[in-house]
């Protein structure tokens, strides 16, 4: 487990002809294992990224502040605080454009060692990390000598662009916008109360931003951590925390509303081997196959074989 202050990581910026981005690699310091987390700060009218597609990766995008376009397969679709785009595998090629006031958003995805990047203006391909061998150039300084992205007017949007509505206090952002392989809610948790039972999984990777308000983050030991002599943890957080919980940590999670209460956004990838324990409960869920039980927990013993049961 990692948790992080956005006020604490430095920003990058990344500026190539029409490309003008600032970036902040939260995940990464946060301690995230098999997805990405970054918050992006796009300067008015200009782009994060030249226009691409991911074979592999699944990316969530929600806007934090400002106004601006997404575009995608030529064409335009507004996006303003509150939005949420999801950009599925091997589909479209997409980039924003920034308003006049600028954009910024976070944008979530997973990680995979054979990835294919595409670029369609410059053709350049991305196989993993580097770019095919036998270019000599870089392939966002062909982008940036392009002519400028046209951006259509804007229609009205697709499936893969929804919004937050006013008074909601819980929504299922990534499997409203069709996410397939991740997930991403958006929800208020009011003081005193509980973001859901506390829980650990076995499979899935999932992250916690918090936007607004404070409160706890709760860590419940699973009974082998209580037998490696781990406790219960209290964490304060507040607006810009980023928590990070990779699979199999030991630790069940929940946060609880301070004063006031606070609203997070919970990203999460969704694989079909997961395991879920609950251990207040006992309860484990098999979510492959949607089955839950009440199991007695098991010690470790001394250690010997014999005395695993």
């Amino acid at each position: 487990m990692g948790i992080a202050h956005w006020d604490e990581v430095e920003f990058n910026r990344a500026a190539n002809g029409e490309i003008d981005a600032s970036w902040q690699r939260l995940g990464a310091t946060a301690g995230a294992v098999d997805v990405g987390v970054n918050r992006v700060r796009v300067a008015p009218g200009m782009l994060p990224t030249p226009p691409h597609s991911h074979g592999a990766a699944e990316e969530i995008y929600f806007v934090l502040d400002g106004s601006g376009l997404a575009w995608q397969d030529d064409a335009a679709h507004e996006v303003d605080a509150g939005t949420c785009v999801v950009q599925v595998a091997d589909h479209f090629e997409h980039t924003f454009r920034a308003g006049p006031g600028g954009l910024e958003y976070l944008v979530f995805g997973t990680k995979h060692p054979t990835e294919f990047g595409w670029l369609p203006r410059s053709g350049a391909v991305r196989l993993g990390w580097p770019w095919v061998e036998g270019r000599t150039d870089d392939p966002w300084d062909i982008e940036a000598k392009a002519e400028p992205l046209v951006f259509a007017d804007p229609t009205p949007r697709p499936p893969n662009i929804v919004s937050l509505e006013p008074g909601e206090s819980y929504r299922r952002l990534g499997a409203d916008a069709g996410a397939a392989r991740t997930g991403l809610t958006w929800l208020r948790v009011a003081e005193g109360r509980l973001s859901g039972p506390p829980h650990t999984h076995s499979a899935a990777e999932e992250v916690f931003i918090v936007l607004e308000g404070e409160g706890t983050l709760e860590l419940w030991p699973t009974p082998m951590a209580v037998e490696d002599g781990a406790g219960r943890e209290d964490i304060p957080v507040r607006a810009g925390h980023v928590v990070a919980r990779p699979a199999s940590s030991g630790f069940a999670h929940a946060f609880r509303g301070g004063p006031g209460g606070l609203t997070l956004l919970a990203y999460g990838t969704n694989p079909a081997n997961d395991i879920c324990f609950y251990p207040r409960s006992n309860k484990i869920l098999w979510g492959g196959i949607g089955v839950m039980a009440r199991v007695e927990p098991v010690a470790y013993g001394d250690g010997e074989p014999d005395d695993w049961r």
